[in-house]
């Protein structure tokens, strides 16, 4: 599948997967701090942002996907950095595709399953008329109902764009990603070592990487370490930007060329 990205930037490539509900646009201004020493690709997965929507939606896919990418742009071992479930997609390629990746960066994510966490989300996505939407806040309002976090409904409603005959429509595939919302969560099954070095990065108030996770991230990447950011939950790009650009910028270095 043929993704939309954004390009910036000078220097090792660095391809950026956002998480779910997101786009490429949400990893922007982290892009503008390190595209001095890179050259960034910000994606939009499947059945989000710009690219194009399918009734596939999993992890092999998405992975499938970011290889495509890499070929389709003459990418040449680039570093990866995935957020959530870019990050899930991030590890899937880099086992599958063990030769074709330099190093990888998975923020706030473990390689096991997890049970579903956004029902209540989806089921506030769903609620919205979006065929009658008058404004953005009406529909921050019809969202307040079952999202009580300003700043996660802003980030959500990102997803809500105006068309050109007026109304809105979302931009993310939402019935896709409400019926495969369990995929989401499945496990990385795979059990091949890769011995490349591996960056997990974690917030402190999140619970997505626990302790007893390190067992199965160094089963699966041995030549791994999990540094955590403190005052950051599971946003932790918004929320620490400064703190993960320098554990970025530490882990892969500063190549010009």
């Amino acid at each position: 599948m043929k993704l939309y990205h954004r390009e910036l930037g000078h220097g090792k490539p660095l391809i950026i997967l956002h998480g779910l509900f997101g786009s490429s646009d949400n990893w922007m201004s982290i892009a503008r701090e390190l595209e001095s020493d890179y050259k960034i690709y910000l994606v939009d997965q499947r059945n989000h942002g710009q690219s194009a929507n399918n009734e596939e939606f999993s992890y092999t896919a998405m992975a499938d996907d970011l290889n495509e990418f890499i070929n389709e742009h003459g990418i040449e071992k680039p570093y990866i950095l995935g957020h959530s479930m870019g990050g899930k997609t991030a590890m899937k390629f880099a086992i599958t595709h063990a030769d074709m990746w330099k190093k990888l960066i998975v923020v706030d994510i473990a390689p096991k399953a997890y049970p579903v966490r956004h029902d209540t989300i989806l089921e506030g996505l769903k609620s919205i008329d979006v065929t009658n939407l008058k404004s953005r806040g009406d529909a921050d309002r019809q969202l307040a109902n079952y999202v009580s976090d300003l700043g996660t409904r802003q980030f959500l409603l990102k997803n809500l764009s105006r068309k050109s005959d007026g109304g809105f429509e979302w931009k993310i595939n939402l019935p896709v990603i409400d019926k495969n919302i369990e995929a989401m969560g499945e496990g990385i099954e795979d059990r091949l070592a890769i011995e490349r070095e591996v960056l997990f990065i974690r917030g402190e108030k999140s619970d997505y990487i626990q302790d007893k996770d390190n067992i199965l991230i160094v089963q699966l990447f041995p030549n791994s370490e999990v540094k955590t950011v403190k005052n950051a939950g599971h946003w932790v790009h918004a929320e620490q930007p400064e703190v993960l650009i320098g554990m970025v910028r530490e882990f892969l270095g500063s190549p010009k060329h």
